[in-house]
């Protein structure tokens, strides 16, 4: 019998916010999956995760809106694994002067709906695994490696996936030699391409180089964020992108495209801004949707993710080849987020597919349980 059980119902936590230049786009996610998560079936939990990393919770039940988490009946938590309790257990008293009415709270299941750093790259699945509690997606190493664009661009190439002309540059060269690296990135690199921090998501940090005027503040932008610059080929393409859920035998959505209202799909353009349009399906002929497809599959299992993620493409416009961009292990669930809408149009609803995430989030968890942890 689960320990968390409530009314019958699955507990389950929604982790969102964190210290991580995409907060923001995180819990605009977790109100959209809490939204969609059956309350027939989940005791739902909020869990914001302050920009200082203090875990907040509502002191009592009530409606699971993320701003709950962050107000004056939040108390501070904290993730705990004792003698027959897996759980978070409460640190303070509502601030407000309201009541608690728990000092331990099971659960059943964690669905980490945080982006980018301390939350996509392996560093809360870890704690997790420490709590002993079962999670959704993938688990501390396919985590670490899709948000490591050059490993992950590494293992793409190993796996024979084809990518874009690409190179790494610690950010601490660029900062002792800033002219050398120009003049190297200028030499090895047509314009136009593109710089990106090597570990963050949401399009934050990157630019679209025109000319060498533009290298030094692309590069500065980029190693503000990270330690580890990417430069990445840019070619005329379009932006597709597939979904892909499951944890052995991992399945593909049908393709979306992403037509954005500027030059390429940034921070702005995704979040801020109106009229980048999503074609879903992509119109695609059935032989490339079908390559998109098994690149998709192929690319998920070479990160060895798990439960989910969201596979990105260019596809050039002139000759038509496939291009695997990246690996996306905790996509975004916002109202305008390519994920749950591709799997829409592929006949699994949005509140099917949390049951699902969850599904698979609790069958992982059970299959790594069963392995032997001492001689």
């Amino acid at each position: 019998m689960s320990q968390g059980y409530h009314d019958g119902k699955l507990t389950a936590a929604f982790l969102f916010g964190g210290r991580s230049g995409e907060h923001e786009v995180s819990v605009l996610s977790a109100r959209s999956v809490m939204k969609a998560a059956d309350p027939g079936r989940y005791r739902i939990v909020p869990i914001g995760i302050t920009k200082e990393g203090i875990w907040k919770t509502p002191a009592g039940d009530g409606e699971p809106e993320p701003d709950r988490a962050f107000g004056p009946e939040a108390v501070e938590v904290a993730l705990w694994s004792g003698p027959g309790f897996k759980g978070i257990v409460r640190l303070s008293e509502p601030a407000g002067g309201g009541r608690c009415d728990w000092t331990r709270l099971p659960i059943d299941v964690v669905f980490p709906v945080l982006h980018g750093t301390f939350g996509e790259d392996g560093t809360v699945q870890g704690l997790i695994e420490m709590a002993g509690l079962a999670y959704v997606g993938s688990g501390v190493l396919a985590s670490s490696v899709a948000m490591d664009k050059q490993i992950m661009k590494r293992l793409f190439g190993e796996a024979g996936l084809p990518q874009v002309r690409w190179r790494m540059i610690p950010a601490r060269r660029w900062l002792a030699e800033p002219e050398s690296v120009a003049k190297e990135i200028a030499d090895a690199f047509a314009v136009p391409f593109f710089v990106k921090p090597a570990n963050l998501g949401s399009s934050v940090g990157i630019s679209k180089v025109h000319n060498a005027e533009e290298i030094l503040p692309a590069f500065n932008l980029a190693a503000s964020y990270d330690a580890k610059i990417i430069v990445e080929e840019g070619i005329p393409a379009r932006e597709i992108e597939c979904a892909v859920l499951g944890n052995d035998e991992p399945e593909a959505s049908v393709p979306g495209e992403i037509v954005p209202c500027k030059e390429f799909y940034d921070y702005e353009a995704k979040y801020l801004m109106e009229g980048s349009t999503l074609l879903i399906p992509a119109p695609l002929d059935a032989a490339v949707a079908r390559e998109v497809q098994r690149i998709a599959i192929a690319a998920f299992q070479a990160v060895d993710a798990s439960g989910l993620a969201r596979v990105d493409f260019f596809l050039h416009k002139e000759t038509g080849k496939i291009y695997l961009n990246e690996v996306n292990t905790m996509p975004g669930f916002t109202s305008i987020s390519m994920y749950p809408k591709m799997w829409e149009a592929s006949g699994l609803p949005t509140p099917r597919l949390i049951e699902r995430l969850i599904r698979l989030g609790l069958e992982r968890h059970a299959g790594r349980a069963r392995l032997r942890r001492a001689r």
